[in-house]
């Protein structure tokens, strides 16, 4: 089978790129695959982080592509449609996350489509975590262009089914990444992370990674008014780039109640090129997602790469995924007090060891392999 991959790939960084190049390798391994790159991903100015390529540390690797889609230039839209069926594929592929992709990859589709080609999409949200009264409109008109649709949570699924009740969909969970490396030495991760005190010392810190990009809806806000519910023993670790303002967090940190936390606070308001995550998750004891609304996440499937436990609001894809698989702790509401609670609960119960085995059994199903197997059953039934 001939398949065409039409998303984000090298050289724009970030989850998407990882998750389609790790498709694109698995794929190859039985078909004839090609990736369509974005020849604009987005405009400059509705990007809200620094850059949208990758740079010079960040450890991607190239991965060979044709880039032709201008998202932003209908007039673009129908010659990069007709690129794609003069490499004759089977099958289109495209990845859906955000509304602003409807009305360009929707077009491609539906042109593809017209002339015989399967059109899949696999869809991390269909409707975004910030809402605008036009995503809806526009996550129709998209779906409407597709054979199928393929979502990484029940969560997404049921949002679908809210929208195009009718349309054939399948759940695949989130495989698991491996570009990460391995785990390092919990004591060395701590000590290069610039926690300080002698080595009994660091090793007794009860350390919180809160990791990936930060927006409002991923409620670092809570997990740092949680820190001055917790007494000192606690050490917070924020790594990940700001999408926005930072403002909203500032503000606690300047704040009277937040003084004392202040010490055992270190964050990293950058984006974490590949070859330093590991560090950061070799150092903690638990990842906290403290997320107002959440499809699923590609962080826990970091956490689980390395074998670290979550401790994660009880919304949407996460309930299921890491509550429901029991490799973490759900906290009881969406609250800073709950999120402290939860954090206090988890290092009092001790089933961090539990957690760790349910990851393991876990990570046998959340392969590549059995994705992509998975995406070709689906699309055989099309």
């Amino acid at each position: 089978m001939k398949i065409a991959i039409l998303s984000s790939f090298y050289p724009f960084r970030g989850g998407i790129s990882q998750f389609n190049t790790y498709l694109l390798k698995e794929l190859s391994k039985k078909h004839t695959v090609k990736a369509f790159n974005f020849s604009r991903q987005y405009p400059s100015f509705l990007f809200p982080g620094k850059t949208q390529l990758v740079a010079k540390d960040d450890d991607a690797s190239p991965v060979e592509s044709e880039a032709l889609l201008d998202t932003a230039n209908p007039f673009n839209w129908g010659s990069a449609a007709r690129k794609i069926l003069e490499w004759e594929p089977d099958l289109l592929i495209t990845r859906y996350w955000m509304s602003y992709f409807a009305p360009s990859l929707g077009k491609v589709s539906s042109k593809l489509k017209k002339r015989g080609v399967k059109c899949i999409s696999i869809m991390d949200n269909v409707l975004p975590h910030e809402r605008h009264f036009f995503d809806a409109p526009l996550a129709k008109y998209f779906i409407s262009k597709q054979d199928g649709i393929i979502t990484l949570s029940k969560a997404v699924e049921e949002d679908l089914k809210n929208i195009t009740p009718d349309k054939k969909s399948v759940v695949i969970p989130h495989p698991l990444y491996s570009n990460f490396g391995e785990r390092i030495d919990t004591l060395q991760a701590r000590k290069e992370l610039g926690i300080s005190g002698t080595d009994e010392e660091i090793l007794k810190r009860k350390v919180l990674l809160f990791f990936g990009l930060i927006r409002p809806y991923k409620g670092l806000d809570l997990l740092l008014e949680a820190m001055t519910r917790l007494d000192d023993s606690y050490t917070l670790v924020v790594a990940g780039e700001t999408y926005g303002s930072f403002d909203y967090c500032t503000k606690i940190i300047e704040s009277e109640p937040f003084a004392r936390c202040k010490k055992n606070t270190l964050i990293f308001n950058r984006f974490i090129p590949d070859g330093e995550v590991k560090r950061y998750f070799s150092a903690a004891d638990v990842c906290v997602l403290p997320y107002r609304s959440a499809t699923q996440s590609g962080i826990s499937s970091i956490s689980w790469s390395f074998n670290l436990p979550m401790i994660t609001t009880p919304v949407g894809g996460l309930v299921e995924s890491i509550g429901g698989k029991g490799t973490g702790l759900l906290t009881k509401e969406v609250s800073a007090a709950s999120v402290a609670q939860a954090i206090e609960e988890y290092f009092k119960e001790g089933k961090k060891e539990l957690y760790v085995s349910n990851i393991e059994a876990l990570k046998k199903e959340l392969s590549w392999e059995t994705f992509a197997e998975k995406l070709e059953q689906f699309a055989k039934t099309l």
